[in-house]
């Protein structure tokens, strides 16, 4: 393995960097704070309404400067039709579903770094190819250029090796300019610091990620009970009706009751036995209940209502998109698991036995350097092939995984 890149003992598996990217990825840190904030809202749902205290003081004016009158009362609404209740059941539903979405969220992100754990191995297979293939075609120049000075070889077919050479360094240098970069991107997703080296634990030949069912339906079965969204899309149906009820229970009358005490003075001036002040004490009660003639909330029950039905077209949807993702992740596997076997029953140990049969025989004169380069291009071209196999069937496992609702392997 390239230097750098690899440690089997000491790197990173697939199934560490999920659950680093699970417990350090700062976006989805930030996200689970939704649930903080839902939280909130559905302590502030319980709360009462608050009591109301009134002030009023009343004086004479004009002919009457010495009428005067203190009052003080309180007032407090009573939330008729279970309304506390509604607004606590859409909290609580609303909680749920933030719950949900970050259940999500982690499924994705999981997926995330199992795919782009996928691109850095398939780019560390063909850069070990590439620097294998360099460094046997540095020892060929040798051994043509022995030839060449000998005179047993045109000088031409050492300038078309080094120019495969030269073409097969430029590809090891793109190759690596890959890797590096899908390397960084697992680093950003698990949260690691930029500036901390990361390196490989699996390969791509040995790489798994966890147990396939034995069949289509398991899997299918196993997702609609496992996957976060599908229950989002339910939760959100519940939400609608709790918002439903929440309307409908808004549109009970108001009722606020209330006291109220008050002092009244009236002078009376002149009078036959001369001035006098009159001081009168007041308490009053009531009850105030509003008359929902023109609005009974019609509008908010009918946007509840098309809210239902949006939630039970969005549900049903995403059960066909999730029955979907698991048969279209089962199909590539099993069919690059095809091509895996096919490759594997001689198609590269043929290709690179031909390798050294056309190497042997160039170097006793039997062939030209051409036909070793093109069975080396298509030695190549198989390997690129087999890694595409190898990186699709892992790719294919880490969507079923995701399309199963799997965070982690089994």
């Amino acid at each position: 393995m390239p230097d750098g890149y690899f440690d089997s003992a000491q790197g990173a598996a697939s199934a560490e960097l999920v659950r680093r990217a699970l417990a350090s990825n700062p976006e989805l840190a930030a996200a689970r704070l939704e649930i903080e904030k839902a939280r909130a809202r559905l302590r502030q749902a319980g709360l009462r309404p608050n009591p109301a205290v009134e002030f009023e003081q009343t004086t004479g004016v004009l002919n009457s400067p010495g009428e005067r009158a203190t009052g003080v009362g309180i007032s407090l609404p009573l939330e008729a039709g279970g309304k506390r209740q509604r607004r606590i059941d859409l909290a609580q539903a609303e909680m749920e579903v933030a719950e949900a979405e970050i259940a999500d969220r982690e499924r994705r992100l999981a997926n995330e770094v199992r795919v782009a754990y996928a691109e850095a191995m398939v780019a560390l297979r063909e850069l070990e190819i590439t620097a294998g293939l360099d460094d046997l075609d540095t020892q060929a120049a040798r051994v043509v250029e022995a030839r060449v000075n000998e005179g047993d070889a045109a000088p031409l077919e050492l300038n078309l090796l080094r120019v495969e050479l030269g073409r097969l360094r430029a590809r090891r240098a793109l190759i690596a300019g890959r890797l590096q970069a899908a390397l960084l991107r697992l680093q950003n997703l698990a949260g690691m610091p930029l500036d901390q080296p990361l390196r490989l634990r699996e390969a791509l030949p040995a790489a798994s990620l966890f147990e396939p069912p034995a069949s289509v339906e398991s899997a299918i079965e196993s997702a609609l009970r496992n996957r976060p969204d599908l229950r989002l899309a339910q939760l959100e149906q519940e939400v609608a009706q709790a918002g439903l009820r929440l309307a409908r229970a808004q549109a009970a009358p108001d009722v606020t009751v209330f006291t109220r005490y008050g002092v009244e003075r009236s002078s009376f001036d002149p009078t036959p036995i001369g001035a006098f002040t009159e001081r009168d004490r007041l308490l009053a009660f009531g009850v105030s209940i509003s008359l929902p003639v023109f609005n009974r909330n019609q509008g908010a029950k009918a946007e509840a209502e098309t809210a239902i039905a949006q939630a039970k077209h969005r549900k049903q949807f995403i059960e066909s998109v999730v029955r979907a993702e698991v048969m279209s992740a089962w199909a590539r596997y099993e069919a690059s698991s095809a091509a895996l076997r096919t490759f594997e029953q001689g198609v590269l140990a043929r290709s690179s036995d031909n390798i050294r049969a056309i190497r042997g025989a160039y170097e006793i004169g039997a062939f030209r350097i051409t036909e070793l380069i093109n069975e080396q291009r298509r030695l190549l071209d198989a390997q690129r092939e087999f890694t595409d196999a190898l990186a699709e069937r892992f790719r294919a496992l880490a969507d079923l995984q995701a399309a199963m609702g799997v965070i982690e392997k089994k």
